[in-house]
Formats: structure tokens, C-alpha cells, sequence
């Protein structure tokens, strides 16, 4: 059998070399999964300080990247979320310690029962497995998905974007050394070793059996191609088209904050803000004013007719804005007559990604909370806190809208799933 370093030598044979990555990750997966707590916390914590001391080779890396992203005119937001400083590496290797410091998840005792027959049943936390990851332009995710993989018992194979595959792999061979420094196999956080794009087809083939479950991190078109075409499992989400709903009740000031801030902190996350709704019962007070703190921030504002005679300066909005996940500095507004508009508007045009009610009514919030279907609903707090890390989780290798298993950041507990262990006596079944 060609072995996996020869064929990352040689020309690649992509569907060799994937399935030779999958085959591997497989029996690394079995041997982290029964890899006792203190070891895993110690190959993550090693890897937290190889990216430290790796810091200027991954900048060397990623100026390359960046490089190739701007002679291909990529935009601005894409540039961000590509783009890595000493600050973006401190928050990774810090992200990586968080998740190192979160109690083992694995062996976790979910229930207990015992039945009338005596046999005393236990639903315990297990591994999924081996993880696939697919993204594309931010290469904190190489550490992120890594990090949690581990810790949650789970293999790992790694697929980041052409245009992150520098940063990529500079990041990934820091986890691979800590890997290395506890003991444990370097397949259990594993990547695929070229960009060719016949490694995403192979990973949403399975790899030969050897994946359990896809996780997608990518823009829509990614997303819906992994959607159709996986033939395993997928935690995913197609988009955050995110709303504020700004109520007639709402503080002023605490309502320009959080609109400021949901969409202008980091424009190219998922969390930001892409559309404000506000009611018309308070519209005389709050629009003008909300506008403008958009606009002096600089944010674009596209808008309805009311949007558009409380400043002149709001170009009109057309359907498609309804709809739009601009992961820019732009944002649709529009007046709507109450909270069950709101609510209604969010049902049409949402992704069940993640929504924000404004309001010092508490049966107004507690409404929205109730009623709006989304994975992450917030009150009176900016949406760019749907993120693994400001839940405590430490990361998160994404944020699934299904409503199956996980739902909303994705973390070391969303990545195990259970079986039942069965203790008897003698007991057999008439």
C-alpha cells in the first residue's frame, strides 16, 4: 500500500491521498477517544504555546495569503477574515487554553434509571467519531475545529480554503507538534495537504466511510453544496441573515449600542447585524437617531420608505435586501407595525441563525424569546455575541440552525454524542 507521506511527496492522487488521510484519522479517532482527560489537556496546551512561539511563521504565512487574496481583488470583509495580527494568534492560543481548562466531556453520565426488572441503565456521553471540516477563508478556524476535536475525544480531518491554505497549515503543524509532545497520534488532528478542490468532493463522499459527520464554515454557496451533496451527516447553517428589532419601549441609548455594535464590530461574522426592524409606534423617537449612529459608524443604510424620509441619505431597499447576508458595512431597515410584524418579517426572511429584541417591556422580550425560531435570540444585548467563545464554551467549530442534535454554537459538548450502558444481574427477557 503507497503510504501517506509518499503521497503527500508525489503529485497527489487526490482520492488516494484523502481516503489514506481518512483511513488514518480512523484509527488515531479510536485511539482519542479513550485517551485519558490530562493527556489531551496537555497536547492542547502545548499547541497553545507552539502558536506562540510559531507566531511570526504563521504572519510569514498568512502575508502570503493576503498577498494572493489582493492580487485576485478580493473585498475588504474577505480580507478581514483572512487576515491575521499578533492579537487574532494571542485570541487563538488563548481560545486553545480555554478549551483545554472545560471539564472532559467525554464519559459524562447524561441519565440514570433503573428498570422494574432491576437492570440499572446509564446514557452516557461518547465521541462522534471523526469529524470533517470544510471552510474557507479564516484560518483561526484550523485552530478552533482542532482544539475542540480533541478535547471532545473526536478525530479530526481538516479542509480550509485555497485562500487561507498558508495560515492553515502553519497553525495546523503547531497543533500537530502538541499532539506529538502528549503522545498521541499526529492523524487525530489531521488536513488535507493540498487545495485542490476534488478534496471537498471526497470529503462529502466520507472518505471511504471513515467520516461521521461534515462541518461546513463558509459562505452560502459552500454551504448549500455540502447540504446536497453529503453523504454523511452535516452540523451547518446556510447563512446568518441576523435582525435587531428595535420596540416602541426600547432605551435609546442602550438601542444605539447595540445596533452599533451588532453590526459594526466584525461586519464579515456571522453574528452581525444585516437588518434593523423597528416599531412604528416608536419610530418618531428611535429612527432618525438609529440611522444616523449606522451611518456615522459608517455602515451603509438601505431602506423602506419611512427608512428612507427619516434620512435622506438611505438609499431605497428592493426585496433581495430583505434577504441579504451582506457581511459588510451595509444594513436594511425597515418600519413594522409591532412585534407581531417583527416576528413575522423574521419568519419570512430569516435563516434561524440568530435575533435580537431591543425592549424594556418584559412581556414583549419574553415573547420574542418564545416565539422566534432562531438558534441564538437575544434581548437587549448585541447579536455579536453568538459565538462558542462568549457562551464559555471556549470556540466553536461553528453555529448549526437544524434542529437536529446541535443547534447554535457548536462546542465540545455538541460534539459528543451517547450510548446506554446496560448493568444486569442474570436478568433475560421473557
Amino acid at each position: 500500500m503507497t503510504s501517506l507521506a509518499t503521497l503527500r511527496s508525489a503529485e497527489p492522487d487526490v482520492r488516494a491521498a484523502m481516503r489514506a488521510i481518512g483511513a488514518e484519522a480512523r484509527a488515531a479517532a479510536r485511539m482519542v477517544a479513550t485517551a485519558p482527560a490530562e493527556v489531551k489537556t496537555r497536547a492542547l496546551l502545548a499547541g497553545a504555546l507552539r502558536l506562540r512561539e510559531g507566531a511570526a511563521d504563521i504572519l510569514a504565512a498568512n502575508a502570503r495569503d493576503l498577498a494572493e487574496a489582493r492580487a485576485k481583488g478580493l473585498t475588504a470583509a474577505f480580507l478581514d477574515r483572512l487576515a491575521l495580527d499578533a492579537k487574532r494568534i494571542e485570541a487563538m492560543a488563548r481560545g486553545v487554553e480555554e478549551v483545554a481548562a472545560l471539564p472532559d466531556p467525554v464519559g459524562r453520565i447524561l441519565a440514570t434509571f433503573e428498570r422494574p426488572n432491576g437492570l440499572k441503565i446509564e446514557r452516557v456521553a461518547t465521541p462522534l467519531g471523526v469529524v470533517g471540516v470544510i471552510y474557507e477563508s479564516r484560518p483561526n478556524v484550523t485552530a478552533d475545529a482542532g482544539a475542540l476535536c480533541l478535547k471532545s475525544g473526536n478525530a479530526v480531518v481538516l479542509r480550509g480554503g485555497s485562500d487561507s491554505f498558508h495560515s492553515s497549515a502553519a497553525i495546523h503543524a503547531c497543533l500537530v507538534a502538541g499532539l506529538v509532545e502528549a503522545g498521541l497520534p499526529e492523524a487525530a488532528i489531521s488536513r488535507a495537504p493540498f487545495a485542490a478542490r476534488d478534496a471537498v468532493g471526497e470529503m462529502l463522499d466520507g472518505l471511504g466511510g471513515a467520516l461521521d459527520v461534515i462541518v461546513p464554515r463558509g459562505g452560502k454557496s459552500l454551504v448549500e453544496r455540502v447540504q446536497r451533496e453529503a453523504r454523511v451527516p452535516v452540523f451547518a447553517h446556510l447563512e446568518g441573515v441576523v435582525h435587531v428589532y428595535v420596540d416602541k419601549s426600547a432605551d435609546l441609548e442602550k438601542a444605539l449600542k447595540i445596533i452599533v455594535n451588532s453590526k459594526m464590530r466584525r461586519t464579515g461574522v456571522c453574528g452581525a447585524a444585516e437588518t434593523l426592524l423597528v416599531d412604528r409606534a416608536g419610530a418618531e423617537r428611535l429612527l432618525a437617531p438609529l440611522i444616523e449612529a449606522l451611518m456615522s459608524a459608517g455602515c451603509a443604510v438601505r431602506g423602506d420608505a419611512d427608512a428612507r424620509a427619516a434620512n435622506p441619505a438611505v438609499t431605497p431597499a428592493t426585496e433581495v435586501d430583505w434577504r441579504a447576508e451582506y457581511l459588510d458595512a451595509i444594513i436594511a431597515v425597515r418600519v413594522v407595525d409591532g412585534l407581531e410584524a417583527a416576528i413575522g418579517h423574521i419568519e419570512s426572511y430569516g435563516s434561524h441563525h440568530t435575533d435580537c429584541i431591543v425592549s424594556e417591556d418584559a412581556a414583549a422580550a419574553e415573547r420574542f424569546l418564545k416565539e422566534v425560531d432562531s438558534a441564538i435570540v437575544l434581548h437587549n444585548a448585541s447579536t455579536q455575541f453568538a459565538d462558542g467563545g462568549e457562551f464559555g464554551f471556549g470556540a466553536e467549530i461553528g453555529i448549526a440552525t437544524g434542529r437536529m442534535h446541535a443547534r447554535g454554537p457548536v462546542g465540545v459538548e455538541q460534539l459528543c454524542t451517547f450510548k446506554y450502558r446496560v448493568h444486569g444481574d442474570g436478568q433475560t427477557r421473557a
